[in-house]
């Protein structure tokens, strides 16, 4: 039986999933977790990945592998392949001065035109800029640009500091796909190439010789240890969009750390607004998306506010009537990314005698978060996406609230999936992928 592996390094864990190749079912599993923060240093998600790569088994017996990843993290390496400071994640919002100096010397609509996407703190671009304002001696170092996904790819296939890897420092060897490299604000998904001058303009200074990770189509791969077949790897929505087989008319919302909503087309996006970016996907196509900051957390810190588990705050905003009574909870705990707010905090209003109660403030939570997303939905829709059906997925999906609030929302219909890790699962299909040149139809 040969054996296929996918790998999310999201921003809470790492999970392993080890998939048959021919019919696609999960043999085994494997997580590790990850340490809290908005800024990390890579060598905790390496250890991770080792873990969580252990607890499933290893991959004596894996024929290929694919990792997908949390998207937009800055991994700044020196040219000796050290990384030169902690990686700033996507929910780290110090750039977001950054960001607006950036679009005010490019022009949203130039930067839209070139990158599908308005720089938000979130993006890899603006990370960089904000890395040559406050810390110019490390972007002084920068040798190579990678994401939390291209660099584990890299340190897997053997490289890295000559002290810790068995192959040294071949930055030259680093690689990613489309779906991740569009998300940086310095790729431009139509033409599939990298924009060099925003990338110096980020810097503020010349990049041309910056290594940045080679850009692998769907199906393509390089070399592992042993002969192991390593796929491109993916972004973690391209790669969830994978593992749900989503096709033309699919909208996909998970609903964990973030809340994201995308949908699969294949026509190039721009949204001079900045509320949807033109990301690419993981299989040839597009993937334009509204991302949110605040979304199962939301759900969590409500729980904790009314002394309840999960269950229990699911249980609470189901007796409630739609509309909480009037209760209106704007859930900006960590500012946001859609809109871009990133200085905002969250709002509770409406609050009467009458409406002030522990069931509708549960179901407060559970609206805001949702609406947030039916807002991106309507983006999407503006820029004229088909959109047919909602795939809801994610952590936070597993609520039974969160599912009927989901249905009543969004006026298409809306799919629960069998829960499961659907960025590995689809790390693992693109691996199949590469292995056997056919993308899979598990």
């Amino acid at each position: 039986m040969a054996l296929v592996a996918g790998v999310d390094s999201s921003t809470q864990s790492c999970k392993v999933v080890v998939r048959d190749l021919d019919t696609g079912a999960v043999v085994r599993t494997g997580r590790a977790p990850h340490p809290a923060g908005t800024e990390v240093d890579p060598t905790a998600w390496w250890a991770a990945l080792r873990t969580a790569l252990a607890d499933a088994g290893g991959l004596d017996d894996v024929s290929a592998i694919g990792i997908g990843g949390q998207q937009h993290g800055l991994v700044a390496l020196d040219e000796s392949g050290r990384v030169i400071r902690p990686a700033l994640l996507w929910n780290d919002t110090r750039s977001a001065q950054a960001a607006a100096d950036l679009t005010a010397e490019v022009g949203a609509s130039e930067f839209t035109s070139r990158t599908g996407l308005v720089p938000v703190a979130s993006f890899t671009v603006t990370k960089l800029r904000w890395l040559a304002d406050a810390e110019p001696q490390h972007a002084a170092r920068v040798a190579a640009v990678a994401l939390p996904h291209d660099w584990l790819t890299w340190r897997l296939r053997g490289y890295g500091p000559a002290d810790e890897s068995e192959l040294g420092p071949a930055l030259g060897e680093l690689v990613t796909d489309r779906s991740d490299a569009s998300g940086t604000g310095y790729f431009d998904p139509v033409r599939d190439v990298y924009d060099r001058e925003l990338l110096s303009l980020a810097l503020r200074r010349d990049a041309s010789d910056v290594v940045l990770p080679r850009v692998l189509g769907p199906s393509e791969h390089v070399q592992g240890s042993g002969g192991l077949v390593v796929s491109a790897g993916a972004g973690d929505n391209a790669a969830a969009a994978l593992g749900m087989g989503a096709r033309t008319g699919d909208v996909g919302v998970s609903i964990g750390t973030s809340g994201t909503i995308f949908a699969v087309t294949d026509a190039p996006i721009f949204d001079v607004s900045g509320t949807v970016a033109g990301f690419a996907d993981a299989a040839g196509g597009r993937l334009p998306i509204v991302t949110t900051l605040n979304a199962a957390r939301v759900f969590d810190v409500t729980a904790a506010l009314l002394g309840v588990d999960l269950e229990e705050f699911s249980r609470l905003a189901l007796q409630a009537e739609p509309g909480a009574g009037g209760l209106s909870l704007q859930p900006w705990f960590e500012g946001e990314r859609t809109p871009n707010r990133p200085d905002a905090t969250a709002t509770l209003s409406g609050m009467t005698l009458a409406s002030t109660r522990r069931e509708n403030l549960a179901r407060a939570a559970v609206e805001g978060v949702i609406g947030g997303l039916a807002f991106g939905l309507g983006a999407i829709r503006d820029l004229g996406v088909r959109t047919e059906r909602v795939l809801l997925i994610g952590g936070g999906a597993q609520s039974p609230a969160v599912a009927a609030v989901a249905r009543e929302v969004f006026d298409i219909p809306v799919v629960a999936p069998a829960p499961g890790e659907y960025v590995a699962l689809g790390a693992a299909v693109q691996a199949a992928w590469a292995l056997t040149g056919i993308r899979p139809s598990w």
